[in-house]
C-alpha cells in the first residue's frame, strides 16, 4: 500500500476517496471523527501535518511525503495516474478545467461556510444569513448556466474539476437552497451520485452528511 488518506468524517476528503476509486488506484483509509461538541477534526491529525487538516494524503513510496489542499492533491493524483482526470486536450476545456478546479475552494465554499456557522448562532445568525445567501444565490446561478451548457465543468467527459466542484455543491443543496429552481445542477448532483466510484467510496469513508 502507498497511497494513505487522512480522512475526516463528513468532509471535504470525501472527494479525494471518490477520486482515488475513479483512477483505480490502491490506498488505504486512516478515519478520524470529529469532535462532538465543537465538530473540530481531532488532535490526531496534527501528527501527520501541523495543520491538523483534512484531507491528508501520505505517500509512503516517496518517503512519507504527506499533501495538503484537496486541489493539490487531485493535481498529484492525476500525475500519478497518468493524466487520466486531468485537464482535456481542447485549450478552451484546459481553461475551464483550471477555473473550476480552483473555483469550488476559492470563491465558492467561503460564503456556504459562512452560512455553515451563521446557522449554528440563534435570532444574530439568521438575520446575517440573510446578507449571505444572496452571494451564496450568485454562485448557484453560475453554476447552472455552466451546466446547462454542457454534461460536465470542463467539456464532455469527467476531470477532476468536477470531483473539486462536488463538495460545494452538495454543501449547496443542505444548507444554500439548492433544489429544482436550478436543474441542470440537481441532474449533475444525481449523475455523479450513481457513478459506481462514487458509492464505494461512501462506503469506504463513512459517515458523510451531504451525499
Amino acid at each position: 500500500m502507498t497511497l494513505i488518506v487522512h480522512h475526516l468524517e463528513n468532509s471535504r476528503s470525501q472527494r479525494i476517496l471518490w477520486m482515488l476509486e475513479e483512477l483505480g488506484l490502491p490506498y488505504e483509509v486512516k478515519r478520524y471523527e470529529r469532535n462532538k461538541q465543537t465538530m473540530l477534526a481531532p488532535p490526531e491529525l496534527k501528527k501527520v501535518h501541523p495543520l491538523g487538516k483534512s484531507p491528508m494524503l501520505e505517500d509512503t513510496e516517496s518517503g512519507g511525503r504527506v499533501i495538503i489542499e484537496t486541489g493539490a492533491i487531485c493535481d498529484y493524483l492525476v500525475e500519478k495516474a497518468d493524466g487520466k482526470l486531468g485537464p482535456p486536450a481542447h485549450r478552451d476545456a484546459v481553461l475551464l478545467y483550471r477555473q473550476f478546479l480552483h473555483y469550488a475552494e476559492g470563491s465558492m465554499m467561503p460564503p456556504l461556510l459562512l452560512l455553515l456557522i451563521l446557522g449554528r448562532i440563534p435570532f444574530f445568525g439568521k438575520r446575517a444569513i440573510k446578507r449571505i445567501q444572496p452571494m451564496a444565490d450568485v454562485h448557484l446561478d453560475f453554476v447552472e448556466a455552466e451546466l446547462a451548457s454542457r454534461p460536465w465543468f470542463a467539456g464532455d467527459e469527467m476531470t477532476a474539476a468536477d470531483i473539486m466542484m462536488s463538495f460545494p455543491l452538495e454543501a449547496a443543496r443542505s444548507r444554500a437552497g439548492l433544489g429544482p429552481s436550478r436543474p441542470a445542477t440537481i441532474v449533475w448532483l444525481d449523475k455523479i451520485h450513481a457513478r459506481p466510484a462514487y458509492q464505494v467510496a461512501l462506503k469506504k469513508g463513512g459517515p458523510y452528511a451531504y451525499a
